[in-house]
């Protein structure tokens, strides 16, 4: 919904809505995918929007892009084959190439409209685009990952949108023995899991994918993100022959790299989850 100086998502599920002021459009594109359209807020910076969602906004995305990529890394001990699959915005990537300890990062996204109006308007997501360690593809992912060799990557980081359209197959069970296949020991997918709020089956779904996929251990991390329903978001883990929480607990307090909202403590603090949650997905 859009009106001269607002641009609103409605929730129509949870009877609510999210708004921003904004100044102007400043790209509209329709790609083969979906609908990209990218304005600028009085107080936001840049706000992408896909098919009348939000995706990120330049105020307020480190949180997701971090949450999404230091959990996870950091978990995997001496991650150095990552597979990003989604992140056209490059906002992910970015956050994964400040570990030295990655050799190699491949990102699959369906929709290459997603990574160049990212390079235009959201430059600084995409200041490690040119890393010689990354390599960008635009391809379907379910399709890559069931092609990948077994027991290939150290860290799978699913960046998508919800379990919509073009990305509805990233959250089914076939996909994530797929995931499960193309891990090396010791390797851990995560993938963004909704509100916890609004969207708590979407979570227990996930989980129960990831669980008859072959993850054992398995781990949601809660995290506020205020241009998202809710403003409170999660992220959920699985780890193959790893403890997810043991593995936690080795993280070193001292990181090599800057971050604005990760830290380990938070990481830690982001695995506490609240009653009704802990147990919905224990019941579940």
């Amino acid at each position: 919904m859009l009106n001269t100086n607002w641009f609103t998502e409605i929730f129509e599920q949870s009877g609510s809505a999210f708004s921003l002021q904004i100044k102007g459009k400043l790209f509209e594109q329709q790609t083969a995918y979906q609908k990209i359209e990218i304005f600028d807020t009085t107080h936001f910076g840049k706000l992408m929007v896909i098919d009348g969602c939000v995706m990120l906004s330049s105020r307020d995305n480190f949180i997701y892009h971090e949450m999404m990529a230091h959990p996870a890394l950091l978990s995997c001990t001496a991650a150095k084959e990552v597979l990003i699959i989604g992140g056209g915005d490059c906002g992910t990537l970015k956050e994964v190439l400040k570990h030295h300890t990655v050799e190699h990062v491949t990102q699959v996204d369906i929709d290459e409209g997603v990574t160049r109006a990212a390079e235009i308007y959201f430059p600084e997501l995409c200041s490690a685009n040119t890393d010689p360690r990354a390599t960008l593809l635009f391809d379907d992912g379910i399709a890559w990952i069931k092609n990948k060799a077994p027991e290939s990557v150290d860290v799978i980081i699913v960046d998508s949108t919800d379990p919509v359209g073009p990305a509805q197959g990233l959250f089914t069970q076939e996909f994530f023995s797929d995931c499960y296949k193309a891990l090396n020991q010791g390797g851990i997918v995560i993938q963004q899991s909704g509100s916890p709020l609004l969207t708590p089956n979407e979570m227990v779904e996930m989980r129960q994918a990831m669980r008859a996929a072959g993850f054992v251990s398995l781990q949601s991390y809660q995290f506020p993100q205020c241009v998202y329903p809710s403003g409170w978001w999660s992220a959920t883990a699985g780890g193959k022959n790893i403890n997810l929480s043991e593995a936690a607990n080795s993280i070193s307090d001292k990181l090599s790299f800057d971050t604005q909202f990760y830290s380990v403590a938070g990481h830690h603090g982001a695995m506490v989850l609240p009653p009704y949650l802990e147990k919905l997905l224990n019941e579940n």
